[in-house]
């Protein structure tokens, strides 16, 4: 095992962090954008659905690039591209041309999220991965917090279109940090010299393998409980239950520490569990904690603060199941590090869009509709750890 630099994960942290920072910043400006740019609130909701289609899109592309030219090429296409895409939202004027603009704006910043992922497998075996997962959660899980935080003092001084134009100095940054810090961690012996054929081949493959398929799934489906939080919890806070804009954040950052939290705790329980135990019973958690939002949703029982409880549980025990998941998903394949990432990252992002969609489609003037989504994804996570992860037998040491 190569040696890694101690500053690494916070780099890494960083480069992962590109997703909770365009998503989670500018949460509190959505009635404003509703307002500024003449349309509604599914329409709004709908630049959130589609920055994840692009994160799930990108992720497919990154994976197998990464693997035939290195690490560090495409998160140079991809900050650069970020940079550009958030300039233009901040200049955007119509609702249909920030919804493209975000679409370009996740083709870019999900460079950093697969291939981060793509690094920590180049240094690391599965159990010492899931360590290192965790510390990435650490590191990114400020941005739940800062994000939504910042951005509504931001909106309030300075109006939405400066998220925007911060979001672009944040990529700008991550870009020169990658160039100046980041070794690169998938030497050239390493690479594949494959087209997109055996690309799609290897994707096959990797969807054929059943360890890969049910970790990626399971994690993928709980986190889409966490995208249907993001995209209904503007408008229950702030419409339903009247929360100002500017106290939104302090909302959020509840139930970001509460995964900052279980994620540090995970990074000691590794010491005693292995990751797919403890990943099985954090699954069955999310899944109750979200039948309890769903049942909150329904009744309206206990206000604002019956449903809270239940979301700060859901959305930590997410900081137990991510970790093992992921780490779960790439072990069995070191050398296509890069492809199986991406592909956890797309099944991922795939059902998050699904899930601000469904969200979306199903509006109403209650927390009815996020609530019943976020009890379909965590039950969902659940079955697929119970069918797919919980019947297999022990993983063998890792191989090509």
């Amino acid at each position: 095992m190569r040696p890694a630099p101690a500053y690494l994960p916070l780099l890494l942290g960083a480069l992962t962090a590109f997703g909770p920072m365009s998503i989670d910043m500018y949460l509190p400006s959505f009635p404003a954008l509703a307002r500024d740019l003449g349309t509604d609130m599914a329409s709004v909701e709908l630049t959130l659905s589609a920055f994840l289609v692009g994160l799930a899109a990108g992720q497919a592309v990154y994976g197998p690039l990464s693997d035939r030219l290195g690490r560090k090429p495409p998160l140079y296409a991809g900050c650069a591209l970020y940079v550009a895409a958030s300039v233009g939202c901040a200049l955007a004027r119509s609702i249909e041309a920030l919804v493209v603009l975000r679409v370009v704006q996740s083709l870019g910043g999900c460079a950093g999220m697969v291939l981060a992922r793509a690094v920590v497998r180049d240094l690391y075996e599965e159990q010492e991965s899931a360590r290192v997962f965790s510390l990435l959660l650490l590191v990114m899980g400020a941005a739940p917090i800062l994000a939504p935080l910042v951005g509504g003092q931001i909106l309030v001084r300075a109006g939405w279109a400066a998220i925007f134009w911060l979001l672009a100095a944040f990529g700008l940054a991550c870009l020169a940090a990658v160039a100046l810090w980041l070794p690169e961690t998938h030497p050239p012996e390493r690479r594949t010299r494959a087209g997109v054929g055996r690309a799609l081949r290897v994707y096959g493959e990797l969807l054929a393998d059943r360890r890969v398929l049910g970790f990626a799934m399971a994690g993928g489906l709980a986190q889409g409980s966490l995208f249907a939080y993001l995209t209904g919890s503007p408008f229950v806070f702030m419409e339903v239950h009247g929360v100002a804009p500017e106290h939104y954040g302090w909302l959020f950052g509840l139930n970001a520490l509460g995964l900052i939290g279980a994620s540090q705790a995970n990074l000691r329980l590794l010491s005693r569990l292995p990751g797919r135990t403890i990943l099985g019973r954090a699954l069955a958690v999310n899944a109750a904690a979200a039948l309890v939002v769903l049942a909150v949703g329904a009744t309206g029982a206990g206000g604002l603060p019956g449903l809270l409880a239940p979301l700060f549980v859901a959305i930590a025990s997410l900081g137990f199941i991510q970790p093992n998941a992921v780490a779960g998903a790439l072990a069995p394949h070191p050398t296509r590090a890069g492809s199986a990432a991406a592909l956890v990252g797309t099944l991922q992002f795939l059902v998050g869009a699904a899930a601000g969609m469904l969200v979306g489609a199903l509006h109403a003037d209650t927390a009815l509709p996020m609530a019943a989504v976020m009890a379909l994804c965590g039950t969902s996570g659940w079955l697929a750890y119970r069918l797919g992860v919980a019947p297999a037998a022990p993983a063998p040491r890792s191989t090509a």
